[in-house]
């Protein structure tokens, strides 16, 4: 069976070839006749629009790289799900890249990506070197950051305001009557495990207090369940836990409980950050900074649709703030409002 062409539909629908490409043009105008004509026609027909013929021919791809460390942490699919939706409603189609966090597996999917011919990168939970950021940008292919940001002015960038998280937590676990009090950290690459231990620091500094215990979780609940075993399990333990994201927070939690056999939060208070929909489940109840995922998304879709169209303003560094999700996880000071 040949393939059917656009020159084809057009005869069915009595419309110049012109017409049945503007029809299956994103963003191309064509009478709401003229529509029903061409799809009807193309329907009988059994004909479907090269999109790879299409973008040779106009120098766009329609098709936007994703790019993803992990999944296991809850935030990021549903997070991805979300930035797919909202590109998609804008006509653009979404190919999705797993990396890892070094330097030559993101050379390597740079590399794929780029055979692509993409028309922009989004990277979640990645790092992007500066010699990767100068090869994207000599092809002309503009990067957003979601959930993560980066030194230097080369780059745009959409998260939430991870410092002034940090230091809500500090701020409510302080209220609780809490002095004794850890931290297990993420990814000592991450921007986002940075700014959260910075901001959850200066928190306790402005009352005096430091860290009582510090361990790295690297963003693993396997890691972050062995940081809570060694920083519990001995009479002198802190009595309130800061994890920097939900994931891990899940994982120390069932520690606590499960296997040193201590109330949460009567023994140690937790917090966690992100607010993944398992947060709310009763059989955790987290006590949490919710990550603002909808205006992240929409402000990461815009910046990066700017700079494709070549309207935005240049690179941009947004931060959006998220509120402290109080839940049954942590104590809860005398008189806090939630």
């Amino acid at each position: 069976m040949s393939k059917v062409t656009s020159s084809q539909v057009a005869e069915r629908a009595g419309v110049s070839q012109s017409a049945v490409s503007r029809v299956f043009t994103p963003g191309a105008s064509a009478s709401k006749r003229t529509v029903e004509k061409v799809k009807k026609a193309a329907e009988e027909l059994g004909y479907r629009p090269n999109s790879l013929a299409r973008a040779m021919v106009s120098g766009k791809s329609r098709i936007i790289g994703l790019v993803v460390a992990y999944l296991e942490n809850h935030f990021y699919p549903e997070a991805l799900e979300k930035l797919s939706n909202a590109l998609q409603e804008q006509g653009y189609h979404v190919l999705i890249f797993m990396a890892s966090n070094n330097a030559e597996n993101i050379n390597s999917v740079v590399e794929e990506i780029l055979d692509y011919q993409v028309d922009g990168i989004i990277t979640a939970s990645v790092a992007m070197s500066s010699e990767l950021t100068k090869r994207c940008r000599k092809a002309g292919i503009p990067i957003v950051l979601f959930n993560r940001s980066q030194d230097g002015p080369d780059l745009s960038s959409v998260a939430s305001n991870n410092v002034e998280g940090g230091r809500k937590v500090a701020e409510f676990l302080i209220a609780g009557g809490h002095r004794k009090i850890g931290y297990i950290a993420g990814w000592e690459g991450a921007s986002t495990q940075r700014d959260r231990e910075t901001g959850f620091c200066a928190g306790l500094a402005a009352h005096g207090l430091s860290l009582f215990a510090r361990a790295d979780g690297d963003f693993k609940s396997e890691k972050a369940a062995e940081a809570a075993r060694n920083m519990c399990q001995g009479e002198d333990r802190p009595d309130a836990i800061f994890v920097c994201n939900d994931h891990m927070a899940f994982a120390v939690m069932d520690v606590l409980r499960f296997e040193l056999g201590l109330s949460v939060p009567g023994d140690v208070s937790v917090v966690g950050y992100d607010d993944v929909p398992i947060a709310a489940w009763p059989a955790y109840s987290l006590t949490t900074v919710r990550q603002p995922a909808n205006r992240m998304v929409s402000e990461t879709v815009e910046l990066l649709l700017a700079e494709i169209d070549a309207t935005g303003q240049g690179p941009q560094k947004i931060e959006i703030d998220g509120p402290l999700i109080v839940r049954g996880s942590a104590r809860v000071p005398e008189g806090w409002s939630t």
